[in-house]
């Protein structure tokens, strides 16, 4: 049985999982699905198309799956979908996408920080951490284990690459790459996130190759034709090397340098 304080409003439509605790003065809507384990503090709202998977906690004033803030919504069906054992802390906001059918989708395992913002259409992956204050526009795509450092923000429909760190108080306009320490406003790619590498098992020999890369890509002063040329005929055939091409390759806004 879930725990509901008797001053929280539940539609009677909403789905609620077993073991769930609903503190005081929480709002969930109609279409909202909670499965178990879940743990809302007090004051938490969650409303719209929204599905949350299991094991994730909501501290006060936390809001998630209201209308999104862009000025193109005409109304339809749009979605929050969120994943496993999450954390969103004080004053989260979490808005649905914007257009029918489409979703603001975010992963499992992220610890979400007081008065983050994530917008709609935004993908958040797995193990992300988002400091206090940290803001991330619409359509943002936020690979594994990124860190975003308080009070920066980032641009519509920019990529945050895989074990990247964002330094507190960046605007960050481009697409950062996988792997690397970016800081400043603007933002620059200044080093490789050595401490993030080493707490996420990356070899001996994927540092080294990311070490090398980070000096062709960042520091030759190459066309990033070039730099991609100088990579591929320089560096061994790691999954790290073949993840950072394929990012750059992709890129649509250019790569933070």
């Amino acid at each position: 049985m879930s725990e509901i304080h008797p001053s929280a409003i539940i539609h009677p439509l909403a789905s609620i999982g077993d073991d769930c605790s609903i503190g005081p003065y929480c709002v969930i809507g109609k279409n909202v699905t909670l499965k178990k384990g879940n743990k809302l503090h007090s004051h938490v709202v969650i409303d719209g198309h929204t599905e949350i998977g299991a094991g994730n906690e909501f501290f006060p004033f936390s809001a998630v799956g209201l209308k999104t803030q862009d000025l193109k919504w005409r109304g339809g069906i749009t979605w929050t979908r969120i994943g496993d054992r999450n954390t969103f802390r004080e004053n989260v906001t979490v808005h649905s996408g914007t257009g029918e059918g489409e979703s603001t989708l975010i992963g499992s395992d992220n610890y979400i920080l007081a008065y983050c913002h994530i917008a709609h259409n935004v993908e958040l992956g797995n193990h992300v951490i988002m400091s206090n204050n940290g803001t991330l526009a619409g359509h943002v795509i936020v690979e594994d284990y990124a860190i975003v450092g308080g009070l920066s923000a980032v641009h519509q429909f920019c990529r945050l690459g895989k074990m990247s760190i964002i330094g507190g108080c960046s605007k960050i306009v481009s697409d950062v790459a996988p792997y690397m320490m970016v800081d400043g406003n603007p933002a620059r790619t200044r080093m490789p996130n050595k401490v993030g590498l080493e707490r996420n098992g990356i070899s001996e020999d994927g540092r080294a190759a990311i070490s090398r890369l980070h000096r062709l890509f960042f520091r030759k002063g190459l066309a990033v034709s070039s730099a991609i040329e100088a990579i591929r005929a320089e560096l061994p055939d790691l999954p790290e090397v073949q993840h950072f091409l394929k990012f750059v390759e992709n890129s649509s806004r250019g790569i933070t340098r």
